[in-house]
């Protein structure tokens, strides 16, 4: 089976990894509404221990149907730690379990993963970043991409430019770069200027995020950092059309007519709540799960 991932002279619209809201359901409705190139996964937390296979299966489901959604949206798997040798050898774990393509996740900014030696703290440390992406490299089959996600830097955003140099060392097949600090969390506005200077320099593909709601903003995106691939997430949960339409500018292929501007309305959105709770319940077989994250998906919109 073959699957597009990350290659310069191919576009891509990635949906992003987004703990507590791209899981399985939610990247199943994004995959049919079309748009993606493929999705990354919430991230799997390593620590000290090896995770095992019955782990990877849970967490992404979609491993039991070759890495795709329903839809056929396909799907890499994130990991998140500090711990060198846990991460190589969990990622072969993985593999093994079927992911087609390993990410792993040196942005997540939130205190209690930095206080655990996992996501953006380790921006502090490019020596560390080449370290994990090199062991997971070897870990992995050849044909297994390996790609880092990366912020600006922890507090400043000059650190972009060595740690971004350090994942290329360590052999990632690319680089995806959210345009903010870890001290500036989510705060607007997204940086796009220093992924530019980074594209530029760098030896492998960048892709660009950050603060992408609308399709003019991708297109202000495009204009300042020169990209050709673009994630997007809490623009695509506010703007289920958003994938499309940026697809569409970028000249990628996707079925069905024109996209339209989607209309935030109640009308508008309740066919999508209804496809979400279909798709959710046999995942969870929670109803109180479905509601939980309705509420947080028209609290993001």
């Amino acid at each position: 089976m073959t699957f597009q991932w990350i290659e310069k002279g191919r576009p891509a619209v990635v949906l992003a990894p987004m703990e507590g809201v791209t899981d399985a359901p939610m990247r199943q409705l994004m995959g049919e509404r079309g748009g993606f190139t493929y999705a990354v996964s919430e991230f799997l937390r390593v620590t000290q221990e090896v995770l095992p296979a019955h782990k990877f299966r849970t967490h992404v489901p979609e491993l039991a149907t070759g890495a795709r959604t329903a839809s056929g949206l396909a799907v890499q798997v994130q990991l998140l730690g500090g711990d060198t040798q846990a991460l190589g050898e969990s990622a072969a774990r993985a593999v093994a379990a079927g992911a087609p393509a390993i990410d792993l996740n040196f942005g997540c900014p939130a205190p209690t993963v930095n206080r655990n030696d996992g996501g953006a703290t380790l921006l502090k440390y490019p020596c560390r970043i080449r370290d994990i992406v090199q062991a997971v490299r070897q870990a992995v089959p050849a044909h297994v991409p390996v790609s880092a996600k990366l912020r600006l830097g922890f507090d400043r955003m000059d650190s972009i430019h060595e740690n971004a140099e350090r994942a290329a060392e360590g052999g990632a097949s690319w680089i995806t770069i959210h345009g903010r600090t870890k001290v500036q969390g989510y705060i607007p506005p997204a940086y796009w200027g220093p992924i530019g200077e980074v594209r530029r320099r760098l030896g492998i593909p960048v892709v660009a995020n950050g603060d992408i709601w609308t399709v003019e903003d991708f297109r202000r995106c495009r204009d300042e950092t020169g990209a050709e691939h673009f994630m997007l997430g809490r623009g695509a949960m506010a703007d289920p059309n958003l994938a499309r339409a940026v697809a569409a500018e970028l000249g990628v292929s996707v079925a069905g007519p024109r996209t339209l501007p989607f209309e935030s309305t109640a009308r508008a959105w309740a066919p999508l709540i209804e496809r979400f709770v279909e798709v959710s319940l046999p995942v969870t077989g929670h109803p109180r799960y479905c509601l939980n994250r309705v509420k947080q998906w028209v609290r993001m919109a």
